[in-house]
């Protein structure tokens, strides 16, 4: 008998043991994959039974909470929606969440262990904690400036305090309220049908993660290739330059927008601010692929983990490429791609005497009562150009602003510097082109660039020949300048 007893009480203690390592595999191993299975309803429940905590730009939350008669107690809301949702994103019982909303979940919903009193209390009884709030570093001002300036036109506008890397603006239009697809039910669902399938893709953020070819904008980077690289001496020195200008290996010519532009063997500083095609093919051609490749990821491009915290799309500078193609991107065309960020933190680096800021959108994040939870310090990204480059940059810009293609963008009693790009677009360049501008702005007295600014316009109703990031996208880039220097 007693056998037999030892036999039974071991196998009950195995079922026991085996009882205790599933219980572990399903709360500890499988946990996450519960968590994210869109049929598991209690994630859903949890996250909305209490309200989520709110993000801010600037003193004013532009997020809030609602309560429902639903089993979801409650129901996310937005102040000026349209304006802030490429910053917030949205958070939906329905869809989830994207951009702040998501990257900052943990925070907004409670469920961060860092928002914790007594962390090892709380995940014992499993207590749930208030949500905590998400300060953003938004200019609100320069916000609506940005948005208000595009006038409802199709496009994008990134700024940055070249300083620290904090963004000021992010803005895409057209844009949408976060708030129609909030919620569950009908009325949700046909809000969703209803955007994604608009064709002019309102949910897109353009600001952040739409490329583009970013045109004559991206000879700034060929620029500072060229006077990193040794290829180029003195910006008032003639290039000797043809125009127009053979491709290498080539039938086909380079050739600028007039060819009455006074563009053969112009000086850099000269061909910058009339934005000689010509000239700027065959610096990239004569600074090589290398150099070129490694100026461009300098400023960020074919990065993969960009992240502000919510994710950038890449900014692609092909990493093989034959002379001639390699002359195309260096005038911003090819297979060159850049999304506003990008270009932003491009105007960014020239304006910091070469230094690059790594961008960020949150200031820090707080616990419901207002306390610190964590700080996002200013960091350099890298140096991208010494300060004599940067200088000669710094004059170059402002030169396009002074008697070049970017007079919209001029500031009375500031100092301004930009650069014009109208970018081809679309097979065979049949498509109506993007109007680009970048630019820094600072004030007259003195002292370190507060902005820098760059603006995409894709306006498919105007006439292709009426299109220049002078005309379009300057004025937009002033607008949002004015607002950070308080001129507006």
């Amino acid at each position: 008998m007693i056998p037999h007893a030892r036999r039974a009480a071991a196998f009950c203690m195995l079922l026991f043991v085996a009882l205790l390592v599933n219980a572990t595999r399903l709360q500890v191993f499988s946990a996450p994959s519960y968590n994210e299975n869109p049929a598991n309803r209690r994630v859903a429940v949890t996250r909305y039974e209490r309200p989520r905590g709110d993000i801010f730009a600037g003193k004013h939350a532009v997020t809030g909470s609602r309560p429902t008669d639903g089993p979801l107690g409650y129901e996310r809301s937005y102040t000026d929606g349209p304006l802030y949702a490429p910053v917030t994103g949205f958070a939906s019982q329905t869809y989830g969440t994207t951009l702040l909303e998501a990257a900052e979940d943990a925070i907004l919903s409670g469920t961060s262990p860092q928002l914790a009193t007594l962390p090892v209390w709380n995940a014992v009884t499993r207590q749930p904690q208030p949500g905590g709030d998400v300060r953003t570093t938004i200019d609100p001002a320069a916000q609506r400036a940005a948005y208000e300036a595009l006038g409802g036109k199709k496009g994008a506008v990134a700024a940055l305090d070249p300083l620290t890397g904090r963004i000021l603006a992010l803005v895409s239009a057209p844009s949408y309220d976060p708030a129609r697809i909030a919620g569950t039910g009908p009325r949700a669902a046909a809000a969703w049908v209803s955007l994604t399938s608009d064709r002019d893709q309102p949910m897109l953020n353009r600001a952040l993660r739409q490329t583009y070819p970013p045109g004559s904008t991206f000879k700034t980077v060929t620029a500072v290739a060229a006077l990193n690289s040794g290829t180029i001496t003195d910006i008032e020195e003639p290039t000797d330059s043809p125009n127009p200008y053979r491709l290498p290996g080539s039938t086909t010519s380079l050739r600028n927008e007039s060819d009455a532009e006074d563009c053969e063997d112009a000086p850099l500083l000269y061909a910058y601010a009339i934005s000689c095609n010509t000239v700027f093919g065959k610096l990239g051609d004569d600074v090589g692929l290398t150099a070129m490749r490694e100026t461009a990821e300098a400023f960020g491009f074919n990065d993969d983990s960009l992240g502000i915290p919510s994710h950038a799309a890449v900014s692609v500078f092909d990493r093989r490429m034959d002379d001639a193609q390699l002359a195309l991107s260096s005038v911003g065309q090819y297979d060159t791609r850049a999304t506003p960020l990008q270009m932003a933190m491009v105007a960014a680096a020239v304006a910091n005497d070469g230094t690059l800021m790594y961008p960020h959108l949150v200031d820090r994040t707080t616990d419901s009562s207002g306390l610190p939870v964590a700080l996002t310090g200013d960091r350099a990204y890298g140096q991208v150009m010494d300060a004599v480059v940067a200088r000669d940059m710094q004059t170059m810009m402002t030169e396009v602003v002074r008697s070049g293609t970017g007079g919209n963008a001029a500031i009375p009693h500031a100092v301004v510097g930009g650069k014009t790009g109208t970018a081809q677009n679309g097979e065979n360049n049949r498509g109506t082109p993007f109007a680009w501008f970048i630019a820094w702005a600072k004030d007259s007295a003195g002292g370190p660039a507060r902005v820098a600014v760059a603006v995409v316009v894709e306006d498919a109703a105007a006439d292709r020949a009426d299109i220049s990031g002078g005309g379009n996208a300057a004025p937009v880039a002033r607008a949002v300048m004015e607002a950070v220097l308080g001129r507006g």
